[in-house]
């Protein structure tokens, strides 16, 4: 913490940061030179220095804010240049191709990018997911609701609604083999759905 009432010995400010000399502020004028008023808001000075600032009355400030054309001078093509830069905060960006390599806006040396999921474009070869292991009762499971092993969650529950409405009782008058058959579509269906397939 640094002490307020600092006193440096040999007559010197040996610190590693001495603080700053501080400038007294004084009130500002405003940057026309036939205003008497105090210059309160700051305007920049032009579009390719935009750190710089001049500093006006409210009233020259408003003045200047409204007949200020950031884009005076410049082409339809500067323009558009500009906006398309303006999406990316003005910032460097790199193109893909459709091998997943990215390339400079500049035209700089292609890299490799692993892109096997197909998000930035075609990939070369069809990018397959691993076939999933089954086991004898996830496979009887399908078998008892006439699917493949493969088959997606969208089928699987509609097949599941199917037999539902096929095998109810209230569809076959109380038949007891439509019911048996129900109850192994309902548990089959269960089965998927623990393992996570519905």
């Amino acid at each position: 913490m640094a002490s307020t009432n600092y006193r440096p010995r040999f007559g010197r400010d040996i610190r590693i940061k001495p603080d700053r000399p501080q400038k007294p502020v004084g009130p500002r004028c405003c940057a026309r030179t036939d205003c008497p008023n105090e210059g309160t808001h700051k305007v920049p000075k032009s579009r390719d220095n935009l750190n710089e600032h001049l500093w006006f009355c409210l009233e020259h400030a408003r003045a200047h804010n409204e007949s200020w054309d950031y884009f005076q001078g410049m082409s339809d093509a500067q323009i558009e240049a500009f906006r398309v830069a303006a999406l990316t905060g003005h910032r460097p960006t790199w193109k893909i191709d459709g091998r997943g390599r990215f390339r400079q806006s500049n035209g700089g040396e292609a890299e490799r990018y692993d892109d096997s999921h197909g998000v930035f474009g075609d990939v070369a070869e069809e990018v397959r997911p691993p076939e999933r292991k089954f086991t004898a009762v996830q496979l009887r499971a399908f078998e008892i609701l006439n699917l493949d092993a493969g088959a997606s969650l969208h089928q699987i529950k509609a097949r599941y609604k199917e037999l539902v409405k096929r095998f109810h009782p209230d569809a076959n008058g109380g038949d007891r083999g439509a019911e048996e058959r129900l109850k192994q579509v309902i548990k089959a269906y269960g089965v998927l759905r623990a393992a996570g397939l519905t």
